[in-house]
């Protein structure tokens, strides 16, 4: 599914931040979140999102969801910039798979919830997704995760 993000706004205030902007570590990841109301404002780290009791579950889901390899930033001549990514991989179909995914997260894994990094999240999927019947896949849109103009 073609998927819309919204960038959080304490990762925003990072990136104007070199100094906060170079402590950004880990793997960039997208998980699948049951329904989860992201606070925009104020969310910072994957913590503030109770993994535990919201994240999906199931087989062929592995748990802090999927890498999404060669983040970049671009711009291009007439000042646009892009921040993009690989698709993760699809999350196959399986008869004990997850049900009622709602929302996809996108952060900067540490391993550890309190330090992972929010980036962005998802417009709500409309129905819950699952993996029980058929393949889910999660395609970022084709301009890329986030665009700025000038």
């Amino acid at each position: 599914m073609a998927t819309t993000f919204n960038l959080f706004d304490t990762y925003r205030k990072t990136l104007a931040d070199p100094t906060r902007a170079a402590a950004v570590a880990g793997t960039l990841k997208l998980a699948l979140f049951k329904a989860v109301t992201p606070d925009q404002n104020v969310h910072d780290f994957l913590n503030d999102l109770v993994p535990g009791t919201n994240e999906v579950t199931g087989s062929n889901y592995t748990a802090r969801g999927n890498a999404c390899a060669a983040p970049t930033w671009t711009m291009d001549a007439a000042g646009l910039i892009t921040y993009d990514a690989t698709d993760p991989a699809t999350w196959l179909q399986h008869a004990t798979g997850f049900t009622a995914a709602r929302r996809a997260i996108l952060y900067w894994d540490t391993g550890l919830d309190a330090t992972s990094t929010l980036v962005g999240y998802s417009n709500d999927f409309g129905a819950d997704a699952s993996n029980i019947a058929a393949d889910v896949s999660v395609a970022f849109a084709a301009a890329g995760i986030y665009t700025a103009p000038r």
